[in-house]
């Protein structure tokens, strides 16, 4: 095995992957490792990244082949590949496909192309309930009710199933794009965004119609929804993630297409229309009685003949609509996201009940095209007290970071920035309502909760959008699907834990493209060696793996004026 010292990868046999990031490829092998791994960790000088079942099923169902994965780890492996992970790769490859299921006039067949891998699995207990007939060794007619949880159940011991049963039809209901927005501007969808559509409707074959698409946020992932309706041209629920965003939704849906208002429904707590196009949030659908643990509007999936279900922000759907959603397979599914990774670790689940990633687009490429904006990501690390510093000594590890989080040392910092951009847009972000209280009070400004009424936080959108407001104080209920274009500076206070989903959120709060230099500005201010800066360094990590890169500013005690002394960081 010839070695090659200049190249920045060592693949190591417990299908790890390290990675040089001051290598003059790193760059490269990064672009290359996004497509099928997964990015564990990122010192400063090494980068860890792990091959994982999901991550390869993930990068067939987009269309790279275990040939592909393989050819571009020995491109920038150093010791080459061990044998080990080359077949582990081509053995995980060969298990996509390798079971079906297809529809045989009404019979919903499962199909393997081993009979003795077919009969161990079906031999299973847990299986026994789904299977209605044994057609031969390879061939198992099911019963209609299993189409989702055997899926999941596939998947969890390693064979996920190519779903080729189709969908039914659903609802007629016509939508046109228009070419010209209500709002008189031209519209159309951007090459990749039609792209996106169609990796989702595969032309409207059985091999399309259910699935993920992964964008950046500011990349117009509403839009392509509006795509996808207007190629399956059925009835559509959408689901997302507060009242803000269905109004949202609805007001793109009357923007962008021939839709007449009466045709568009919302289904939230102060309306609950049903239409042909209805949009809803989650919150509404999980609702539930606590004396009888029923769920009561989970009948909205069953109330018309749903032809297409959208879910936006698919990394936070609930368990009770995972539940729903397994007994749904046979309507087309769509979810949208920015990023896959889920918190509560169920990636596995959206895989198998919503379908394979179809679509997936690098938030660096993006940014180089001119369609979101340039973001400059920067880490601000500020001392503590001595005196908190002893209460941090002696608290529980939670309280650590709570205490951290809310360091009152980073209202003089916070202040400081918002010297240097007294001109832009900013969103101050945290995840501590005190803090943000006491913060919205020493600022002057406006600040939304969960408890600010939705017509409240509305308005202040709007005088934000106008320009009536260049500060506002915003807590986690402005993470998702929250439109405010012309925000171009974000500094966050505190954060959940070591969300890399949030920190994905908010960054993308700000990304919308900006007339003039199409600059936007991302700060988050951690109290240096606790365990909130540990927690910060696992936030960043999907948003590194996409190419961004932080700078560490840290600030001494005495040098609140840094912000204002020094015009660029670099």
């Amino acid at each position: 095995m010839s070695v090659k010292p200049h190249l920045p990868l060592i693949v190591q046999s417990d299908r790890t992957i390290l990675l040089e990031v001051h290598n003059p490829l790193f760059e490269e092998a990064r672009h290359a490792l996004a497509g099928f791994a997964e990015l564990v960790k990122s010192p400063e000088y090494i980068h860890t990244y792990r091959i994982t079942p999901l991550s390869l099923w993930n990068a067939a169902s987009s269309g790279i082949s275990a040939e592909d994965v393989l050819a571009s780890l020995e491109a920038y492996s150093k010791f080459g590949i061990p044998p080990t992970i080359a077949a582990q790769v081509r053995e995980t490859f060969a298990r996509c496909g390798s079971i079906r299921m297809e529809r045989r006039g009404d019979d919903l067949v499962l199909v393997g192309e081993d009979p003795l891998l077919m009969t161990d699995i079906m031999g299973y207990r847990s299986f026994q309930a789904y299977i209605d007939t044994v057609l031969s060794p390879t061939e198992y007619k099911l019963r209609d009710f299993a189409r989702g949880p055997i899926k999941q159940e596939l998947v969890k011991l390693g064979y996920p199933v190519q779903d080729l049963a189709g969908y039914a039809e659903g609802e007629a209901c016509p939508v046109e794009l228009r070419q010209t927005t209500l709002a008189g501007r031209t519209f159309g969808l951007r090459p990749y965004q039609q792209s996106a559509v169609d990796a989702f409707y595969q032309s409207g074959s059985v091999y399309g119609g259910s699935g993920v698409l992964v964008l950046p946020c500011g990349a117009g992932k509403t839009v392509i929804g509006l795509g996808a309706i207007n190629q399956i041209q059925r009835a559509t629920l959408i689901l997302t993630t507060n009242t803000t965003s269905v109004r949202q939704w609805i007001s793109e849906i009357l923007d962008k297409t021939t839709v007449e208002p009466e045709m568009v429904g919302e289904y939230t707590g102060q309306l609950k229309q049903v239409k042909p196009i209805t949009v809803a949030t989650y919150q509404i659908l999980t609702h539930h009685h606590k004396e009888t643990d029923e769920y009561p509007h989970l009948r909205l999936f069953s109330e018309r003949d749903w032809g297409l279900i959208i879910y936006d922000e698919v990394h936070l759907l609930p368990a009770p609509i995972f539940r729903m959603t397994a007994s749904l397979q046979a309507r087309r599914r769509l979810g949208l996201t920015a990023t896959l990774i889920r918190e509560d670790g169920r990636e596995e689940d959206v895989f198998s009940l919503i379908g394979p990633k179809r679509f997936e687009l690098p938030w660096r490429d993006l940014e180089d095209a001119g369609f979101i904006a340039q973001a400059n990501c920067r880490e601000i690390r500020l001392p503590i007290s001595s005196k908190l510093r002893e209460a941090y000594a002696v608290a529980t590890p939670q309280q650590k970071h709570r205490i951290a989080a809310e360091n009152p040392q980073k209202v003089q910092v916070l202040k400081s920035l918002l010297d240097r951009h007294q001109s832009d847009r900013v969103l101050i972000i945290g995840q501590y309502i005190k803090q943000l209280e006491s913060i919205a009070e020493q600022l002057g400004a406006p600040l939304i909760t969960g408890k600010v009424p939705e017509r409240e936080r509305e308005l202040l959108y709007q005088q934000f959008k106008a320009g009536k407001i260049n500060h506002l104080v915003v807590s986690k209920v402005a993470n998702f699907a929250v439109d405010l274009p012309d925000a171009n500076v974000a500094i966050q206070v505190s954060g959940t834990f070591g969300s890399r989903q949030e920190e994905a959120q908010r960054l993308g709060r700000i990304l919308r493209p900006k007339e003039g230099d199409n600059q936007a500005h991302f700060y988050t201010l951690v109290t240096r060696d606790t365990r909130e800066q540990e927690f910060a360094a696992h936030r960043q990590l999907f948003l590194i793996e996409q190419g961004y890169r932080y700078e560490v500013v840290d600030v001494d005690t005495d040098r609140f004026t840094f912000f204002q002394e020094h015009e660029t960081y670099e």
